[in-house]
């Protein structure tokens, strides 16, 4: 029984998935820092986990949320400005999602 690797095979699978990878996290973290550039802070309800180790009160989201209006009502961009931020943030987002579904595609159609 003899056992043989393509290596070369091998290391198109890890470049593509290195790539991807880099890929979404990248547009993904440029697209929130653009969403708040755009006066948009996300701001999540805390969630309730039977296990878990640290939830944000009712108070804590309160005070992010009015922190949040705050920067964005202090933010030195023009209306302009925030409105190309907002395109900026969806178009990397959009950038994201198409990363992901290549990958899903090459995955289907591409053995």
């Amino acid at each position: 029984m003899n056992v043989v690797i393509d290596w070369f095979a091998f290391l198109q699978v890890f470049a593509a998935a290195l790539t991807a990878a880099v890929l979404v996290v990248g547009f993904y973290a440029i697209g929130l820092r653009m969403l708040v550039r755009a006066g948009r802070v996300p701001v999540v309800a805390p969630a309730e986990f039977t296990d878990a180790i640290a939830v944000i009160t009712e108070k804590q989201r309160r005070r992010a949320e009015k922190a949040a209006a705050k920067a964005a009502r202090k933010s030195p961009l023009t209306v302009g400005q925030k409105r190309l931020a907002l395109v900026a943030a969806y178009a990397s987002f959009a950038l994201c999602a198409l990363a992901v579904l290549g990958g899903l595609l090459l995955i289907v159609f591409g053995h």
